[in-house]
């Protein structure tokens, strides 16, 4: 199943409080379930964003509707496909 990653800056949200955020993310992972995606990891972090979201998902419709998910939810950020490292050095080698 691919993995993907979303940046995510809160500035057109307003979140109140931890509790407020931390029921935001149960809904988010509520709705991935729906689209065949699965929320892995979430990380609040330091800098530019504010959130590292890592999911997985069957196919790149499911990743999309994830995305767009996190959007309808007020976090604006940028969603990427992630390959692990020693499978990108087998496609390296393979060129």
């Amino acid at each position: 199943m691919p993995t993907y990653a979303s940046l995510i800056e809160l500035e057109d949200r307003d979140v109140q409080n931890a509790q407020e955020l931390a029921s935001i993310w149960g809904e988010i992972q509520t709705e991935f379930d729906q689209h065949n995606a699965s929320l892995e990891d979430s990380y609040a972090i330091l800098g530019e964003h504010d959130f590292l979201i890592v999911f997985e998902a069957d196919d790149r419709e499911a990743a999309f509707k994830s995305a767009l998910t996190l959007r309808r939810h007020g976090l604006s950020g940028q969603t990427m496909e992630l390959v692990d490292t020693d499978a990108f050095s087998q496609l390296v080698d393979e060129i």
